[in-house]
């Protein structure tokens, strides 16, 4: 096998990169971008969500969450699935890790970006319980 004389791998081994454009998923409450997604590793997406929207009130069967507000303002509840949810509010820079069973939801006060970093085991875009859902998805893990 052959080396790349510049970095001393062997020439059948170098990494490259990939680039292309994010994806757009259209959702009732605004829209994602999956901006990474390697499965078995992680997922990393970008949110837009109108003001006056909410996601689901949902928790994870395996997969663990950490969202950090970027812009807007937001109100975040969260909790175990037969308690009593906190509520906090966000603001750019606030950021929450859910493990896998915690309850949580997101609701915009004013049009927000949140950023969101994700485990991707197998069935990860299935992994998603809801328990309210204002646009018809309760218990469903349609998009």
């Amino acid at each position: 096998m052959r080396s790349d004389h510049a970095t001393g791998m062997p020439s059948a081994v170098q990494p490259r990169a990939e680039v292309y454009r994010a994806p757009r998923q259209d959702k009732p409450w605004g829209h994602e971008r999956v901006f990474a997604a390697v499965e078995g590793k992680y997922v990393g997406k970008v949110i837009h969500v109108n003001a006056g929207h909410s996601l689901s009130l949902q928790y994870h069967r395996e997969k663990e969450e950490t969202i950090s507000l970027l812009s807007g303002e937001a109100v975040v509840q969260f909790g175990p699935a037969d308690g009593e949810l906190t509520e906090l509010t966000f603001r750019p820079g606030d950021t929450i890790h859910l493990p896998a069973g915690v309850v949580h939801r997101v609701t915009a006060v004013t049009d927000i970006v949140f950023a969101e970093a994700s485990t991707a085991g197998p069935g990860w875009r299935e992994d998603v319980v809801r328990l309210q859902d204002a646009y018809g998805r309760t218990g469903t893990s349609a998009p």
